[in-house]
C-alpha cells in the first residue's frame, strides 16, 4: 500500500498535513486539491487502487471507495 496512487488519469494521496483528507491531482501532481474532507474513517494510513477501486487502511478499519475517493464505506 502507499500513501500516494495513480487511479485513472488522476493521482490520489493522502494529504501530508492532514491525513484526514484525501487529495487528487489531474496534472501529475503539479497541483492538488481536496477531493474528501471527513472523519468517518479518521486517519488514513495506506492506499491501494485494484479493481476500479480505491482501499484504504485507516484508523477506524479499512474503508474502500468506488468513486475515486469521493465517498467511503467500511469494508466488512
Amino acid at each position: 500500500m502507499s500513501q500516494m496512487i495513480a487511479a485513472g488519469k488522476e493521482m490520489i494521496r493522502i494529504n501530508p498535513n492532514n491525513p484526514s483528507r484525501i487529495q487528487y491531482s489531474y496534472n501529475e501532481g503539479r497541483t492538488w486539491l481536496d477531493r474528501y474532507i471527513g472523519s468517518a474513517a479518521g486517519v488514513f494510513l495506506d492506499l491501494s487502487y485494484l479493481n476500479g477501486e480505491i482501499v484504504a487502511q485507516c484508523q477506524k478499519g479499512t474503508f474502500y471507495s468506488k468513486d475515486q475517493g469521493r465517498t467511503w464505506l467500511r469494508r466488512s
